[in-house]
C-alpha cells in the first residue's frame, strides 16, 4: 500500500501553474448595496401605509 504525499483534506499543488494566490472579493449579491435595499423596503412600507390612509380618508 502506498502512502499519499498529500493528506485527503488538502489540494495538491498544480503542476505548471505560474499564477500567484490572490484573495477573491466575496460576492455580496443583493447585500452589495444595503442602502438601496433598505430604501426599497421603506418605500414599499410607505406605499402600503398610504394605501390604508387613502382608504380611511375616503379617496
Amino acid at each position: 500500500m502506498s502512502v499519499d504525499p498529500v493528506p485527503p483534506q488538502e489540494t495538491p499543488p498544480a503542476e505548471g501553474c505560474i499564477a500567484e494566490a490572490h484573495q477573491e472579493r466575496p460576492d455580496g449579491g443583493i447585500f452589495e448595496h444595503p442602502r438601496i435595499l433598505l430604501a426599497l423596503i421603506a418605500f414599499g412600507g410607505l406605499m402600503f401605509a398610504a394605501f390604508f390612509a387613502a382608504r380611511i380618508a375616503g379617496f
